[in-house]
């Protein structure tokens, strides 16, 4: 963790954080959207102890979505006024209380219920953390620090997959259903994260103890003229009014609901579709997931890598996208077979790709606090997609009796975001403050000498 003598001050300060705050930031959204999802692994057996019908669980999928949205921006709003320490270690805490209390539901209200109170409960963390991400690392290198970070997006499912036979076996042990353990055990470490973030996280580089004073100069040179000094100035309503009326904040939240909207509405009912197709034991279909996974992992490193390597953000976005819509086509159009199972499986994977760089067009479309207001408008629109997606497919299953016309009709939906990230990456803003940090994020040792 030492400078080193060969290391600028920027360098030093930009290696102390990623090895300080991107692993924390990860385990928590690790957490996060292991507690999200984990239902997908749970729902064979509680549909069935619960008398579920395909439609209600699509809907108590998707209700988590609802309550998420709706109070994004309000909890970003929340973090500017008391810190990100705080405000994401109080995230952590009250979802892993309500996470692990799932195991109480006993029917549809309770469900539906604790769905609403889980989404309320995790709102704000994702736009949160990338908001705070966008504090502590220039352009050039913030596509690999967002995919450090959100690499637990796909590791989730590694994690969910290797754990979920093992618990879902303990089906009888002190009279719980194996279901109910799922949720118990998998919300206990969001809430021991929480004192982790108490502790171990800074609000911003000023107040890092573990930053030297020429490296906190240093870090502050290379943002000082990110921020708007208007926007420093407005509060409350008035910034938000700002962020409101950049149209480029809508169609990338319009991209965000088509992305997340087709993937949400493919995982949830992933396990079950991948055992139909392949005859796999659920153990082994978990296994698989797990896999998959770990290649969605370093594939998400890799696209972000050469995306600043590149400083190109369009085609790592855009070509993955349009990828995923030709596998959803062809699974709509030929669903049987494990081949179909496995290539269902492996959407993932391209979907996890595009994380790094889609992030970082979410963070510059608008500037200082601003910036964080608009990251959670867009992400209040993807979180939409993300009830939207399960409740349809539950919805194609119950009227068609399979899952075809719903996969299938997700191609459209990947068009569109296609189209989305066409007209964004085609709007082009040159200025001094960009051209600036480019040349600083090639030559850090300039940084240094202003």
């Amino acid at each position: 963790m030492d400078a080193g003598a060969d290391r600028t001050p920027l360098e030093s300060a930009l290696r102390k954080a990623r090895w300080r705050i991107l692993p924390l930031l990860g385990l928590g959204y690790l957490a996060a959207f292991t507690d999200r999802v984990n239902i997908s692994f749970a729902a064979e057996s509680m549909n069935r102890d619960l008398h579920f019908s395909p439609s209600v669980y699509g809907l108590g999928a998707g209700l988590f979505f609802i309550s998420y949205a709706l109070l994004e921006i309000p909890s970003n709003g929340l973090l500017l006024r008391f810190g990100a320490r705080r405000w994401l270690a109080r995230i952590m805490l009250t979802w892993g209380l309500l996470a692990a209390a799932m195991m109480f539901v006993r029917g549809r209200p309770s469900f539906y219920g604790m769905r609403l109170l889980l989404g309320a409960a995790e709102a704000g963390y994702f736009p949160g953390v990338l908001y705070y991400v966008s504090q502590w690392f220039p352009l050039g290198q913030r596509a690999r620090a967002i995919s450090w970070f959100y690499v637990s997006f796909p590791l989730s499912s590694t994690v969910m997959g290797a754990a979920a036979g093992s618990l879902l076996r303990l089906d009888g042990v002190l009279g719980l259903r194996g279901w109910q353990w799922l949720f118990l055990v998998e919300g206990l470490p969001a809430v021991l994260l929480s004192v982790a973030f108490w502790f171990g996280l800074p609000d911003r580089p000023a107040r890092a103890k573990w930053l030297n004073e020429r490296e906190r100069t240093a870090l502050d040179a290379v943002f000082a003229e990110r921020h708007d000094a208007g926007d420093e100035r407005r509060e409350g309503w008035k910034l938000l009014q700002g962020v409101l009326r950049e149209p480029r904040v809508w169609v990338f939240g319009w991209f965000n609901f088509c992305m997340l909207g087709t993937t949400y509405a493919v995982s949830f009912f992933l396990p079950g579709m991948v055992r139909e197709l392949t005859g796999l034991s659920l153990e082994r279909v978990g296994y698989l997931i797990a896999l998959i996974g770990v290649v969605a992992a370093v594939v998400m490193i890799l696209n972000a890598a050469h995306s600043d390597k590149t400083m190109d953000r369009r085609w790592h976005v855009l070509g993955p996208v349009l990828l995923m819509a030709a596998m959803v086509l062809v699974a709509g159009v030929h669903l049987r077979g494990a081949a179909v199972g496995v290539m269902l499986a492996t959407l993932l994977i391209v979907f996890a790709s595009i994380l790094g760089p889609m992030n970082v067009i979410a963070t510059e479309l608008c500037r200082g606090r601003a910036a964080a207001l608009a990251v959670a408008t867009q992400n209040m629109c993807g979180i939409i997609g993300g009830f939207a997606g399960p409740y349809w497919m539950g919805w194609m299953r119950e009227e068609t009796g399979g899952y075809a016309v719903g996969i299938g009709s997700l191609s459209v939906v990947c068009l569109v975001a296609a189209g989305c990230i066409v007209w964004l990456t085609g709007v082009r803003t040159v200025n001094v403050t960009n051209v600036r940090e480019k040349i600083l994020n090639a030559t850090p040792e300039l940084a240094d000498e202003g």
